[in-house]
């Protein structure tokens, strides 16, 4: 794979304090990366020294054959919509559009068709001549995916796309990250890993300005995931006294124990009982005889696997 931007030792402290701390990573052409970590982790500072919005402490950036010193020359290549856009809300969504284009240096001519172009692809060719003052969140979130693009980068950047937005406006901004992701790379941050989930190839995980996981997103999820069942209880007092006894005797597990062999940890909330699993067709056989014997109703048992939600929590923990 062609290797996009290069990041190497990236660092950034602001006074005494040390946001980004020598972080390296690299963004292949053609690829949608999510950029993930708790609030601040450090992310938005990643982006932000990334777009060129602010500069680095130490390290250096290679980008599309450009480095450090010669960087600016790489932005130029570079599309970047911020987690909260700021727009003339006295200004046409087509005005603002053409002047995003001239403001990246395209000829007035070519400015103006790529923003109706533009317009058109993020669904906003029938607003196109309204003040932005009288936008929707998500018609403004849509403006500004529109300004990032129209210059037509090689490289696009976005400070949590969604985050601000109502279930529709969200489901529409992330159909359209669907489509620009076959087109262009894509770098985003974001607190929903089901988003993650659905759109990247790859993810990189920071905590605390350090990289705590990062690579293919499918080899993560094969490489960490377990097997798990959850069992969904009855509010009953058989049920509810099996549990306390069960997580009682799992707590007190040795390398004796039946359950330990197969079953690796257990979790509770309300009823919902989740186990972690090192063998599942020994631990539901095991459950399955253990529920029956003791006549504790379940009104629910499904057999999956751990998310990058779970595998995000462990490797993101205090």
């Amino acid at each position: 794979m062609t290797t996009l931007l290069e990041v190497k030792g990236l660092t950034k402290t602001f006074g005494a304090v040390q946001a980004v701390g020598g972080i390296d990573f690299s963004i292949h052409v053609g690829r949608c990366v999510a950029l993930l970590g708790p609030n601040g982790a450090g992310k938005t500072t990643t982006i932000r020294m990334i777009a060129g919005l602010l500069s680095q402490t130490a390290g250096t950036m290679r980008f599309h054959g450009f480095v450090k010193g010669d960087y600016g020359k790489g932005k130029v290549h570079i599309g970047y919509l911020p987690q909260s856009p700021s727009f003339y809300n006295w200004m046409s969504g087509l005005e603002y559009a053409v002047y995003a284009g001239r403001l990246c240096g395209l000829p007035a001519g070519t400015a103006l068709k790529r923003a109706k172009e533009l317009l058109e692809r993020v669904g906003l060719s029938g607003a196109a001549k309204r003040r932005i003052g009288s936008y929707s969140g998500g018609m403004k979130q849509r403006l500004g995916l529109a300004q990032a693009l129209v210059h037509s980068p090689k490289l696009l950047i976005m400070d949590e796309p969604v985050s601000a937005l109502d279930p529709i406006g969200r489901r529409e901004v992330l159909g359209l990250l669907q489509e620009l992701k076959e087109e262009t790379t894509v770098l985003f941050s974001t607190h929903a890993l089901h988003d993650a989930e659905e759109l990247c190839d790859d993810v990189i995980i920071i905590r605390k300005g350090q990289i705590a996981l990062q690579g293919n997103i499918a080899a993560i999820r094969n490489e960490h995931r377990k097997p798990i069942i959850e069992l969904q209880l009855e509010q009953d007092e058989v049920s509810i006294k099996w549990f306390t006894d069960y997580k009682d005797r799992l707590s007190r597990w040795s390398d004796e124990a039946q359950e330990a062999s197969f079953i690796q940890n257990i979790e509770q909330q309300g009823a919902a009982v989740r186990f972690t699993v090192r063998e599942v067709d020994s631990a539901r056989q095991h459950l399955l005889e253990v529920l029956t014997r003791e006549k504790v109703k379940v009104s629910r048992l499904e057999i999956g696997h751990t998310s990058l939600e779970d595998l995000f929590m462990k490797v993101v923990a205090p």
